[in-house]
């Protein structure tokens, strides 16, 4: 691979110690669940996975390739479990890469083999994912990526949320004539129809972050790709639960049809082989023009055609209302650098999340700030923490009613601060350690609280309403490179196939319904997530970024999640349980999710069938929590510098409930 010049700022990092050598989006307040598990299905056991050369090791001891077709490929398709049994650690010297396909974490640990950056890396993992995964995110999606920059030794955050046209004003979501209150609502809904399609925001964001801090060329890094796309690959399994419980939505799209359905008209299913000759030539285009072959020429204007698409390709040629959608808009789209939402935990650790428009980072942090005040250390998980562990009930009781409090302030506070600005001082207020430590002092150790009421910081009255939409189409990667720089992202269609509305060989968002529709609360006062021309909707996406000590420069860990409003949840407990609990990088990301937004319930996963968890659950109804039990579809990809035989590796975790494994260079 060609390689760019090489920036003064990467040189001088090529001379330091390498800071990292070692070895949906959606604001959804009830938790995912795995849509139709087999009920009778035992948890799989994984094959082993060997970091040594971007390959895995099969049950006979021989290195496998990723993609290979061969016996113990992780690439194989097989039906979505739920849970998979048999996950360890992996350790890696120099890079790793642990995301929620094998085909797309193979294509960045290749780039990372090849020299590449985790900003190098990060691209040729969004291409691959919006292939082989494109009920969890597309190429014409939205995404927070946090980068560490080893040589500087400074986080960024980066924002490719999508926004909403120029035309867009508050019942957009709610009525097809949105100027009328008493106008219908958009048909066939408001997610299926043209008005739930923003203007995305994923390729100018690793557009941007690539012209910083990138440096393989830019043409080189959708290789991977195009050639799966060319070449065809296995479906896999999520891939096709999500196919097949979509295809009476898929069918209204012609260019769905054209992809996803086989010439007799039915859904393509988990093992077929599956080329996408529309979405090659894309990536083709995009390699060769940037981030403009999507934003500008044909292609832009394919996508506003089919947003303002107003009947379905079936024989009812069923109504669709349109987008407002115009080829300005995309043109105009920004990706913004924001400041990385930052905080101590316990005077030893530097944590680092998404500003807003996502409320995950400042949700995450109050979180901790507020467990701080509590010592953790005596209610770490029992029983086998390889393989999930079983929390225990005052463990899961702090953290749960940690998590109400900091939901109550993000469901009134938090949006696109571009148009509604945090109260009080910002984020310095939400964060204060003399108010969170007020809050934690709501906790009864003997008794939930139920419900939490939002902290008041001055007279602010914008909230936000509930959004009881599920949310399954988003994912995570992370990824630290050989030069010690991290990357961690999380990356979106919104809900499992979007809008089904398809162009080009991708799936176009139902990003918008992230809004709160309509845009007035039941008190009469104006909810603060609604939606306004150029606006960026609420987000619970939540990038992680952990250091040792009390700032940047000493890395931990990168980790990350999809969920939609549970993102928060599930960050906070792979946190607290590698923090607190001392968990490894699997152990932390295995351990049961658990959590609760802002109501009565505190959900606990049950993914893991081999796990009891009764007692839990029953000692956390002593203490009055409502239980909503059943399996999480979290998807934490965990990296950690941890020592290891004495020298400091990368150590990896992938979420046993989704399809990821873990790569990287030779263990030491």
């Amino acid at each position: 691979m060609k390689k760019k010049t090489l920036p003064l700022l990467v040189l001088m990092a090529l001379t330091l110690p390498l800071a990292g050598c070692g070895g949906s989006d959606s604001d959804d307040e009830s938790p995912p669940v795995v849509t139709n598990p087999p009920p009778t299905q035992e948890p799989t056991i994984i094959a082993d996975a060997d970091p040594s050369s971007c390959s895995v090791v099969s049950s006979s001891g021989s290195a496998v390739v990723v993609g290979s077709g061969q016996a113990g490929d992780p690439a194989a398709p097989e039906p979505a479990s739920g849970y998979r049994l048999g996950y360890r650690a992996k350790y890696a010297s120099k890079y790793m890469v642990v995301a929620n396909t094998p085909l797309a974490t193979k294509a960045g640990c290749d780039i990372l083999k090849a020299g590449g950056t985790a900003a190098d890396a990060a691209i040729a993992v969004q291409a691959v994912l919006g292939l082989v995964e494109p009920q969890s995110s597309t190429i014409a999606g939205s995404a927070f990526m946090m980068y560490y920059d080893a040589a500087t030794r400074q986080v960024t955050a980066y924002d490719g949320r999508e926004t909403a046209p120029a035309a867009a004003t508050g019942y957009y979501l709610a009525r097809q004539d949105q100027a009328d209150p008493a106008s219908p609502a958009p048909v066939p809904s408001a997610r299926r129809s043209g008005r739930s399609i923003g203007v995305p925001g994923v390729m100018r964001m690793l557009e941007l972050a690539h012209k910083e801090h990138g440096k393989l060329e830019w043409s080189e890094l959708f290789d991977e790709g195009i050639r799966l796309a060319d070449d065809g690959f296995k479906i896999p399994g999520r891939m096709g639960n999500a196919l097949a419980s979509s295809a009476n939505s898929l069918r209204l799209d012609a260019d769905a049809v054209a992809i996803y359905f086989d010439v007799d008209g039915n859904i393509r299913e988990t093992g077929d082989t599956m080329t996408n000759a529309p979405y090659a030539q894309t990536l083709r285009i995009l390699a060769q023009k940037g981030a403009d072959g999507l934003y500008t020429g044909r292609i832009a204007q394919d996508i506003v055609n089919k947003a303002r698409q107003t009947v379905g390709a079936d024989p009812a040629r069923t109504p669709i209302t349109p987008s407002l959608m115009t080829t300005d808009d995309l043109a105009a789209y920004q990706a913004k650098k924001r400041e990385p939402v930052c905080t101590t935990y316990r005077d030893t650790y530097y944590v680092c999340s998404m500003s807003p428009p996502s409320s995950g980072g400042i949700a995450i942090a109050q979180t901790l700030g507020i467990l701080e005040n509590f010592d953790l250390s005596g209610y770490a998980p029992t029983g086998p923490l390889d393989e999930g562990g079983i929390p225990t009930v005052m463990g899961v009781h702090l953290v749960s009613e940690a998590e109400r409090l900091a939901y109550a302030d993000r469901d009134k506070y938090v949006a696109d601060t571009d148009f509604v600005p945090l109260p009080g001082r910002g984020v310095a207020s939400m964060l204060d350690k003399n108010y969170l430590k007020s809050r934690s002092n709501l906790i009864n150790t003997a008794a939930s609280m139920g419900t939490a009421t939002a902290g008041v910081f001055d007279s602010a009255t914008a909230r936000f309403g509930i959004d009881n939409t599920v949310e399954y189409g988003t994912t995570h990667f992370s990824i630290v490179d050989t030069y010690g720089n991290v990357v961690s992202m999380t990356t979106t269609v919104e809900s499992s196939m979007g809008s089904y509305h398809m162009t080009n060989g991708f799936l176009l968002t139902n990003q918008l319904t992230d809004f709160n529709s309509p845009p007035i609360g039941g008190d009469g006062n104006p909810i603060a997530n609604r939606v306004e021309a150029g606006k960026r909707p609420r987000s619970t996406m939540a990038p992680t970024l952990v250091f040792k000590g009390t700032e940047p420069g000493d890395f931990l860990m990168a980790t990350g999640s999809p969920g939609g409003g549970t993102i928060i949840q599930y960050v906070v407990k792979t946190v607290v349980g590698a923090l607190d609990w001392k968990l490894n990088a699997q152990q932390a990301t295995s351990l049961v999710d658990f959590g609760a937004s802002n109501s009565p319930n505190t959900s606990i996963d049950t993914s893991n069938t081999t796990l009891d968890l009764g007692a839990l659950q029953d000692g956390l109804r002593l203490l009055g929590h409502g239980i909503s039990a059943g399996a999480q579809s979290s998807g934490i990809s965990t990296i950690m510098r941890v020592e290891k035989d004495g020298v400091m590796q990368l150590e990896g975790g992938v979420d046993p409930r989704r399809e990821g494994i873990v790569l990287g260079n030779g263990a030491l």
